[in-house]
C-alpha cells in the first residue's frame, strides 16, 4: 500500500484498542532509543498512559490516525481538565513519517482541543526536535517557548523538552 500525505484523526474507541496496542508496542520500541526501556519479560513494554488514555475518559482522549485507510499513528491527550492540555504521547508508523501525516494528525487533535497545550520530547530524538519546533512555529508563529523539565522519577535521564504554545494563538 502507498503511503498517503492525507491523515484522518478520530477518536480511538474501545474497539480501536488492539490497534491501538499494537501500534504502541512501535511507539515504546522507538522510544527505547532514547529512554534505555528494555521490554518486559513477555515482550511488551509498560502500558500505564495507554490504560489511562482508555480508562480515564473524563481527563484523557486517545486518537487514532490513518491514512488511505490504514492505521498510521495515535496521539494521547492529558489534562483535558486542566487549564494546559499535555500531548501525552504521539505516533506515527515510520512508512508514513515524512509525509505529512504527522504535521496534518497534529493539527486536528490539537485544534479540538482550543486553549494552551504543552509537549514533551528528547533532545537525542533529533526527528522529534525538529518535527515539534516546526509544529509549534505552524501553530503559535513567533507565540511559542521552549524550556527543560527533569523527567520525574528519572535522575538517570536527561531533561525532558517542553514546548508550549496556546491554538489558536491569542
Amino acid at each position: 500500500m502507498t503511503i498517503h500525505s492525507s491523515a484522518h484523526v478520530r477518536p480511538a474507541t474501545p474497539d480501536d484498542r488492539p490497534t491501538v496496542e499494537r501500534l504502541w508496542l512501535l511507539f515504546r520500541h522507538d522510544m527505547s532509543e532514547f529512554d534505555g526501556q528494555l521490554p518486559n519479560p513477555d515482550g511488551t513494554f509498560r502500558t500505564e498512559r495507554l490504560e489511562a488514555a482508555f480508562s480515564d475518559a473524563a481527563d484523557w482522549a486517545p486518537y487514532l490516525f490513518e491514512s488511505g485507510g490504514r492505521p498510521a499513528g495515535f496521539a494521547f491527550v492529558r489534562a483535558l481538565g486542566a487549564p494546559v492540555h499535555v500531548l501525552n504521547s504521539f505516533f506515527v508508523v515510520r512508512g508514513a513519517r515524512r509525509a505529512g501525516v504527522g504535521l496534518r494528525a497534529v493539527r486536528q487533535v490539537v485544534a479540538r482541543h482550543p486553549g494552551p497545550w504543552e509537549i514533551a520530547f528528547q533532545d537525542a530524538n533529533a526527528g522529534a526536535v525538529r518535527f515539534w519546533r516546526r509544529v509549534a512555529e505552524e501553530l503559535a508563529p513567533g507565540a511559542w517557548s521552549e524550556e527543560r523539565r527533569p523527567v520525574p522519577g528519572r535522575a538517570d535521564l536527561p531533561p525532558d523538552v517542553w514546548i508550549s504554545f496556546r491554538y489558536p494563538g491569542p
